[in-house]
């Protein structure tokens, strides 16, 4: 028998499977959905250190999977990695952490010894940085951390940089430094010769990969997990083999974490009697508490003289961090990337961006099943900006923005502003094949030549009549854009929180483990109780070095 069972192979999977393997005693097993991604078998796109290709590309994605940012929008895909390494082996490859205020956050919200100062070891612990010593970074972790060299980064950046300075912004240096407002040069995990690095592959090394009590599982679905009263005994595969355990841990994300515990009985029982599911625990607040950070853009015509000289340099070279300042919100609540081209095409080799989003959103969905056949996506229900300071924040972004582009300095580099925003007409035209290329080759060719007539022909073609400066004269053609152009940054988090065994609300304890039953966790991003100021990764591999930890301390006692 296993001792121990990880359901999912995604940033966190790989991490605990790593993580607990050490011990040689103990038995692991690590089962994941997708293919198996290692050092020897990473493809070229997911090598590389631009990822713009590989974060829309279905052969890594749960392809059918889909999502309602907010109403009435309709649901719309969202990708969601489905491969050993989950999103740390498709992601934008940013490493940041948020701020010291989120963590004391979750204390707050009842997640005893989660505050700052335990969690920063976890950091540390995780992380080799390249560019910055002292008590904030690690030197040895398994995760390498640096910042593109100046000469690379981009003459749209470095005008977009130097305008953010004289505007109150300067750079900073170190993203993962002090929690101040401010530009910096944004940190990315790449290896030393500046290609991607996956949970699968630094954490999961060759070397790991051939411990005798580690097996890894790759394109092995999971349908539920087994129990015998409320005792957790392992799962039953898609295949319909049965694997028993003597521990489960789901790390299957934030979307289909709670997708699993609530096939499996675990969640609010009325809703899974509707379904015909035999309640094992009635944990109402199984799929709620779901988060994101919802985004807008604004974009620009990139001249020739302000194009990266570099197309497989990383894309989102610098970030702005800035406080909007509204009531009842947090210091540094919003982020802007700057985007050095704006896709992996033609189109967005010639386009700029100023990608915003909310960094510490209010709004809150749920997660719920639609049927008990694990090959049925759940209904994801975003609800962005159901709370007013998100949809207030995402006008000031905008604003912001237009600001930015539109000061006498950019003149030099870009043209042609507009509002922007991951559509799914722009998701569709970013698709693979002959008509597209030869749309997208068309349009490239008509931006450049344009001259006087670019502004309409942006109008035209790609905004379909929305401008800037309609948006920005009135209040409610900028709340009917932002509404209907809403989109994520695919962190979704908090759907199975951690919390007080007193909260209704709380899925599982501070160390993981899921309330009304036995040998059961959960460890990914969906434990988060509320949304850090960060792109996700990073903070969900400091919860599973934690959760690792505590696994391990438990069993030594």
């Amino acid at each position: 028998m296993i001792d121990t069972l990880i359901l999912g192979g995604g940033s966190a999977g790989c991490v605990l499977a790593a993580r607990l393997s050490e011990d040689a005693g103990r038995q692991v097993m690590l089962v994941e959905a997708g293919r198996d991604i290692s050092a020897s078998t990473m493809p070229a796109e997911i090598r590389s250190r631009y990822p713009g290709r590989v974060y829309l590309d279905t052969n890594n994605l749960w392809k059918r999977l889909s999502a309602r940012m907010s109403t009435p929008a309709s649901p719309r895909r969202y990708e969601q990695a489905r491969l050993l390494g989950g999103g740390s082996a498709i992601n934008a490859l940013m490493a940041n952490r948020g701020a010291p205020a989120d963590y004391d956050e979750w204390e707050s919200l009842g997640v005893s010894g989660w505050n700052w100062a335990a969690c920063l070891p976890a950091f540390r612990k995780l992380e080799t940085d390249i560019d910055f010593t002292g008590e904030l970074h690690g030197t040895n972790g398994p995760v390498r951390i640096r910042r593109t060299e100046a000469a690379r980064i981009s003459p749209f950046v470095r005008a977009v940089l130097n305008v953010l300075d004289r505007s109150g912004y300067p750079n900073r240096g170190d993203q993962n430094g002090p929690w101040e407002d401010g530009s910096f040069i944004g940190s990315i995990a790449v290896s030393d010769e500046g290609e991607r690095i996956p949970t699968s592959v630094c954490y999961l090394t060759d070397q790991v990969r051939q411990r005798s009590n580690l097996s890894i599982r790759t394109d092995a679905s999971v349908d539920r997990i087994l129990f015998d009263g409320t005792r957790a005994t392992g799962a039953l595969l898609g295949s319909g083999e049965v694997i028993q355990a003597r521990n489960v841990i789901v790390c299957a994300g934030a979307i289909h974490s709670p997708a699993m515990l609530l096939r499996s009985g675990i969640g609010p029982a009325d809703d899974l009697r509707a379904l015909g599911i035999k309640v094992i625990a009635d944990r109402p607040g199984v799929g709620g508490n779901l988060m994101e950070h919802p985004s807008i853009a604004v974009s620009a015509f990139l001249k020739k003289s302000a194009r990266t000289r570099f197309p497989e340099e990383h894309h989102e070279q610098a970030i702005v961090r800035f406080s909007s300042g509204l009531p009842d919100t947090v210091a540094g609540d919003m982020h802007g990337a700057i985007l050095s081209r704006s896709g992996w095409h033609s189109i967005g080799y010639r386009l700029g961006t100023l990608f915003f989003w909310v960094n510490k959103s209010y709004s809150r969905g749920r997660v719920t099943l639609v049927s008990l056949d694990a090959r049925d996506e759940p209904k994801v229900e975003f609800n962005m900006l159901s709370d007013a300071r998100d949809l207030d924040r995402l006008k000031l972004a905008v604003r912001f923005g237009a600001t930015a582009l539109s000061d006498p300095a950019m003149t030099e580099w870009a043209g042609a502003l507009f509002p922007s925003s991951y559509s799914p007409r722009v998701a569709k035209v970013a698709v693979p094949g002959v008509r597209n290329a030869l749309q997208r080759g068309a349009l490239s060719v008509l931006l450049d030549i344009a001259g006087p007539w670019r502004a309409r022909l942006v109008r035209t073609l790609v905004t379909q009549g929305v401008t800037l400066e309609t948006l920005l004269g009135d209040d409610q053609a900028m709340t009917e854009f932002v509404t209907r152009s809403v989109g994520g940054t695919w962190h979704p988090s908090g759907t199975c929180r951690m919390g007080a065994p007193e909260n209704p609300h709380a899925v599982t304890g501070s160390s993981g483990l899921v309330y009304g039953v036995e040998n059961l966790r959960v460890c990914d991003a969906s434990l988060m109780p509320s949304i850090p100021c960060a792109n996700t990764n990073i903070p969900t591999i400091m919860i599973a070095e934690r959760i690792a930890e505590m696994i391990r301390s438990e069993t030594a006692q």
